[in-house]
């Protein structure tokens, strides 16, 4: 009696047809799959945010106002001055649950003082940024190095475009030596942002503060001009200003404008304590003009410009 013969394996024909179908399925699930990847970033950035709100309003219940944009000695020019020069998110540690490193930094002395800024802080990264794993050195503007601190990808508002980093003063609620409390922001505080996203991968910021005689350099992936904008000023390390948003445009290299790496646009912390996903303002019209996206943003860093805000979240 004759058998047959069962076949067992794939003729190379049928194979090429699977791996084809396995492609072309592939290929289709990948865009889905990059956007629930890009949402659960965009989520996991917005709780730190909040997070971080928490801990301002507990240090505001402690302390009768939030922390300073970052501390310094008498104001000179806002570039060289800027000793001991700890930031809004050093002062902040003992709020989010890192009291054992805050306990570590010399507070008295600048910041090059205490090695413990080189800790890298969960809260202060966001998932979707491209960071340095470790610390990254902080250079002055010759390139020197001064000290090895730890990423940030969140920077503290000091207003809008009229106001600066390096001013003694600002219209936003964080600026040099600020304490400002929650009675001080007319505009109200569900109107004015505290804190924005500020790219590691497009301005070398970091938690620690306005490291004297430090600059904030251009991050990897900045995507603006770079001719004459390889750096910015020691306050540009933990400040920024909601002029631009996400900029591609800007000549002095988008360093004090706000930024992040989710597509469409950043996350932004206002004064209550909710967060909204910001849309990008890449540019403005023209040299001292400005689109309705800018002003709108504008006066949402300012926490006294009596202006009404057209609403750009999504």
């Amino acid at each position: 009696m004759r058998r047959r013969s069962v076949r067992t394996a794939f003729t190379l024909i049928e194979l090429l047809v699977v791996i084809a179908i396995m492609g072309t399925l592939i290929g289709l699930m990948l865009p889905a799959i990059q956007k629930v990847r890009e949402i659960a970033m965009r989520l996991q950035c917005k709780n730190n945010l909040r997070q971080i709100g928490i801990g301002l309003h507990n240090y505001h219940n402690t302390r009768g106002s939030f922390p300073p944009g970052y501390r310094a000695g008498p104001y000179v020019d806002g570039t060289t001055d800027t000793a001991p020069g700890w930031g809004w998110a050093a002062f902040l540690l003992p709020y989010i649950e890192e009291d054992p490193l805050f306990r570590q930094l010399d507070f008295s002395r600048p910041i090059q003082n205490s090695p413990a800024v080189e800790k890298l802080v969960k809260l202060y990264l966001c998932p979707a940024d491209v960071y340095q794993q470790g610390s990254f050195i902080v250079p002055d503007a010759f390139g020197n190095p001064l000290v090895a601190a730890a990423p940030c990808s969140y920077a503290a508002c000091c207003g809008g475009d009229e106001s600066e980093p390096t001013d003694p003063g600002g219209r936003g609620v964080f600026y040099r030596n600020s304490r400002t409390p929650v009675s001080d922001i007319p505009d109200g505080s569900s109107n004015t942002i505290l804190i924005g996203e500020r790219s590691w991968a497009n301005a070398n910021g970091t938690w620690a503060g306005a490291v004297p005689g430090g600059v904030c350099l251009r991050g990897s992936l900045n995507p603006t001009p770079g001719s004459s904008a390889s750096f910015g000023p020691a306050p540009t390390l933990v400040l920024a200003h909601s002029h631009l948003n996400n900029t591609n445009t800007d000549t002095d290299g988008g360093l004090d404008d706000f930024s992040s790496r989710h597509i469409g646009g950043s996350n932004m912390l206002f004064g209550d304590g909710h967060v909204s996903f910001i849309r990008s303002v890449p540019s403005d019209p023209g040299e001292g003009s400005y689109s309705v996206d800018s002003l709108s943003f504008q006066a949402m860093g300012t926490r006294n410009g009596d202006d009404l805000i057209q609403e750009l979240d999504y």
